[in-house]
């Protein structure tokens, strides 16, 4: 499967649609059509491993007439409340890219791919001509990419996400136990009691396998006892604990993990779980309240943030989350 900037690179250079690539001639931000079958493709292809929309290109692969500004300053916010609308889920797993074609320019809409397939909540129905109403999709379905086509799944399609997920563990535990074997000489692997942890100002730091008999051993602790909180949860807890102060939504979370890169560079807040959502500590929880305490503009500042760095992946790059314009990263 295609990933990143090969995936970017193969759709600026496509002659046809494909299970990865899809084609759309024009986009009108009004048309409830429109954002029904953007919508249908970004949870095919999410539930497929991932892809990517090119706006501004018939079927054909030539070029269209459409300029493709509507979607260059569309707000990933509005993207991700859209598919919410229809799953229930937020979604924000993707990038809206500038790239050039051969004979003009066009908008790209990169889609990542999401562990436990999305489902739609309701159904994706649209009117036309005469009062009638179409469906672009029904409640209850889950959607793939079959060829150049997004279509309801099949056994198959489910068989296929469960045998990558598979195929990533074996491909994780191979990792490790070359790791092992690798081992420099004179280095060995322990096993440690139940007692022995790490302290948990320190969790995510590098270790080094040692014969050291000094050396301190620890064991991780269970990862629901360490990251607790779902997004959702986070905001229930955030919202609970600033009662008459502030509300946020799961937006602003979205907002300060890109902003702060708490992905990359605080293992301690954020863990990317293999078979379900992202799950956060209670030291995450505990920091937003204290920088809301020394700033109450912190979550407006973080929403201005991502509106700023998402302003620049419209211009051309693709965005790195938190990376300010001067080059420096804002601390958390």
């Amino acid at each position: 499967m295609l990933v990143g900037q090969e995936l970017v690179d193969t759709a600026v250079e496509a002659t046809a649609e494909s299970a990865s690539v899809d084609f759309k001639e024009r986009f009108n931000p009004q048309s409830s059509k429109d954002w029904c079958e953007i919508v249908k493709d970004i949870v095919a292809m999410a539930n497929s491993g991932g892809g990517c929309l090119v706006f501004g290109v018939r079927d054909d692969g030539a070029l269209s007439a459409w300029n493709p500004e509507p979607i260059l300053m569309l707000d990933p916010a509005t993207l991700t409340d859209k598919v919410q609308r229809y799953t229930g889920r937020q979604f924000a797993n993707f990038e809206i890219v500038k790239r050039n074609r051969v004979g003009g320019l066009i908008a790209m809409l990169v889609v990542g791919e999401v562990r436990v397939p999305i489902v739609f909540s309701k159904p994706g129905t649209y009117s036309v001509e005469g009062g009638r109403q179409n469906t672009a999709f029904a409640q209850g379905t889950v959607y793939f990419r079959h060829g150049a086509k997004s279509e309801p799944g099949s056994t198959d399609d489910l068989s296929e996400v469960l045998e990558r997920r598979l195929k990533e563990e074996r491909n994780h535990l191979l990792a490790n136990v070359r790791k092992v074997f690798q081992a420099p000489p004179g280095h060995g692997v322990v096993l440690v009691g139940d007692d022995e942890m790490i302290n948990d100002e320190v969790v995510g730091s590098q270790i080094r396998l040692t014969n050291d008999p000094k050396a301190p051993a620890f064991r991780p602790t269970t990862p629901d006892i360490t990251y607790p909180f779902r997004q959702k949860e986070v905001v229930e807890e955030v919202n609970r604990r600033l009662v008459g102060q502030c509300e946020i939504k799961a937006f602003d979370i979205l907002c300060v993990r890109r902003i702060h890169r708490v992905d990359e560079t605080k293992p301690g807040f954020f863990e990317k779980r293999k078979y379900s959502s992202p799950q956060y500590s209670q030291r995450f929880v505990d920091r937003l309240i204290e920088q809301y305490s020394e700033d109450s503009d912190f979550f407006e500042n973080a929403r201005s943030g991502y509106s700023a760095t998402s302003s620049s992946v419209r211009t051309g790059a693709i965005s790195r989350g938190g990376q300010s314009g001067s080059g420096e990263t804002p601390d958390l």
